[in-house]
């Protein structure tokens, strides 16, 4: 008898059992694509406000001048400014910053309390004539309603400063009113007429004027006086907040260098 050589029965059960199962490979392969998108999520969020963070201490750090030669830190202030400027300041000042009747241009090189960045800073973080008590503070006297000075001598003044401004005056009520001005207006708004940064007294000498400068205006200021207020910022946003609003004002377009030592 031959041998018959032995059969083989085919066990693909036997097959299945040495490799995973399909739903464990589709488990490895939804956890490959989560573990790529949950990395790139880390890249694009993550890591841009790591360097804001970054930016932010360094603008905190520099002072103020070297910002201004960081063109990074420079370009993040000047960015995080306009943003905190449109929702912060713009309803006053106007989105470009060009000022209105009563509030300042912010474009211009006229500044009542100085246009450095730490005079800008100053401003903005304890405001103007407010209840902060670190606050900007001048008081224009209402001459003609307190009476300080009569009605003629309102006009005469009046015509003084038209004539410092450059616009067309009564010679003989200015040269009246010249004395009048020395006697009472000099002290703050300088013998010239050229103002005090210092404590927010204007230039009356070019065109630049905050509530008008024709006759009528000006015999309105000197009568009743103009005392405008600004907010103290300072509590209200962070610091770097207003730091980043005092390198983006100084940016628009009127802002001074700092004094030197």
């Amino acid at each position: 008898m031959v041998d018959e050589p032995p059969k083989i029965h085919n066990t693909p059960h036997l097959a299945k059992r040495d490799s995973p199962p399909r739903r464990w490979l589709r488990v490895l392969l939804v956890c490959g694509v989560l573990a790529v998108g949950y990395w790139i999520v880390v890249r694009i969020w993550l890591a841009p406000a790591d360097a804001r963070r970054h930016l932010e201490t360094q603008l905190m750090a520099l002072d103020l001048p070297a910002v201004a030669r960081n063109p990074a830190v420079f370009e993040f202030a000047v960015a995080r400014g306009r943003a905190a400027f449109k929702e912060n300041c713009a309803s006053c000042h106007g989105p470009a910053g060009q000022g209105a009747p009563g509030v300042p241009n912010l474009t211009d090189s006229d500044w009542l309390w100085g246009g450095t960045f730490s005079a800008i800073e100053q401003t903005i973080t304890h405001g103007i004539r407010n209840e902060d008590r670190a606050g900007r503070f001048s008081e224009m006297p209402a001459f003609l309603r307190d009476g300080l000075l009569t009605a003629a001598q309102v006009d005469d003044v009046v015509e003084y400063v038209l004539l410092l401004s450059g616009q067309k005056a009564d010679a003989e009520a200015a040269k009246r009113g010249a004395q009048v001005f020395s006697e009472n207006c000099a002290n703050c708004h300088s013998p010239d007429g050229k103002g005090d940064p210092s404590i927010g007294a204007p230039n009356l000498t070019d065109s630049i004027w905050l509530y008008g400068g024709d006759r009528a205006s000006l015999r309105q200021t000197v009568s009743t006086a103009r005392n405008s207020s600004m907010p103290s910022w300072s509590g209200r946003l962070p610091p770097a907040t207003i730091r980043a609003l005092a390198v983006y004002v100084h940016n628009l377009g009127g802002g001074q260098p700092e004094a030197g030592p």
